[in-house]
């Protein structure tokens, strides 16, 4: 007799177990859910490219890290009030902002803060410039997503795909502003084809920072008085070439106006953490001169995420 009500606690206990293993996996895709939802109206945070995701670094990084270049405008990806804003020795120059649908997002490593606290601010209001202060490594926008509020554990945070779509590093993301889907139109231009698939010439490289990655489609951003000419003149490619894959009527262009390029005229590779110009040069059999007459640099400094012309296929 005891032993068959030993089996049968058991067995209860087990049962249990289960239960709550069924009920943590339904909520788990419930709060899923929900993010999704509440944030179908969202954009980027900011213009650049995917260097790091949630959950990396044995699961202390509870955010994403978009890279571009040094004073880029920071967006609110929505409305909403500043929580907080001040200089943190980890988060640098950060702000946080909380939004209607009950959720907190941070914006981090920032160069400058350009909303204060208790400011109410709308989506798509330049809050800060891309930096590289506090904890960090280089320039970037470190972005996180909490359900509620942010707490010092983090146990609220979410990954900020759920929001803006599955992305992979060193694809571009783009903040579309006053485009109620804004996130939309960014996971479209994310997901365009690699320029091509670069391999390691040399296998036995162990250094993944010094691994070459695939290129993305290139972009170039129209600079005051650039004309589609020089544009062309510079990328080895045609005027109509360009004109075509962008849909401009009559070769008119302006400034800040984001040109896609032919992609298979390209050759590019994206700065990984301890890249020089002469690794890259070396591990891609060309000179430190030419990848900067290739980019219009004027000094040997580069940033991680970039993405560098190394070769004009002809």
């Amino acid at each position: 007799m005891r032993d068959y009500i030993r089996r049968f606690f058991i067995a209860g206990i087990m049962a249990l177990c289960v239960g709550l293993l069924f009920l943590g996996g339904k909520q788990t895709k419930a709060a899923e859910y929900n993010v999704k939802k509440l944030t179908e109206h969202w954009m980027w945070p900011a213009d650049g490219v995917i260097t790091d995701t949630f959950g990396t670094r044995r699961g202390h990084h509870k955010g994403i890290d978009i890279a571009a270049e040094s004073g880029s405008p920071v967006y609110a990806v929505d409305s909403g009030v500043v929580s907080k804003s001040y200089f943190s020795e980890t988060y640098g120059h950060v702000v946080f902002i909380k939004h209607r649908n009950q959720t907190e997002t941070v914006y981090a490593h920032m160069n400058e803060r350009l909303a204060a606290n208790d400011e109410k601010v709308a989506q798509g209001q330049k809050i800060g410039t891309m930096g590289s202060t506090g904890d960090s490594s280089g320039v970037h926008l470190h972005f996180e997503i909490h359900k509620r509020e942010w707490t010092v554990d983090k146990v609220n945070a979410v990954d900020p795909f759920l929001a803006f779509g599955s992305e992979k590093i060193g694809h571009p993301v783009y903040a579309a502003l006053n485009d109620k889907k804004a996130h939309e139109v960014s996971a479209q231009i994310s997901k365009m084809e690699p320029v091509q698939n670069i391999t390691q010439e040399n296998e036995n490289i162990n250094d993944d920072r010094a691994k070459e990655n695939p290129g993305e489609q290139a972009i170039h951003v129209v600079k005051p008085g650039e004309t589609l000419w020089e544009i062309a003149e510079q990328y080895n490619l045609s005027v109509d070439t360009i004109a075509n894959f962008n849909n401009i009527k009559e070769n008119k262009i302006l400034e800040g106006q984001k040109l896609k390029l032919n992609s298979e005229n390209l050759k590019q590779y994206m700065v990984r953490n301890g890249d020089s110009l002469t690794l890259i040069a070396t591990s891609n059999q060309t000179t430190v001169q030419e990848i900067k007459e290739l980019n219009n640099l004027h000094s040997d400094t580069i940033q991680v995420g970039q993405l560098l012309i190394i070769r004009k296929n002809k």
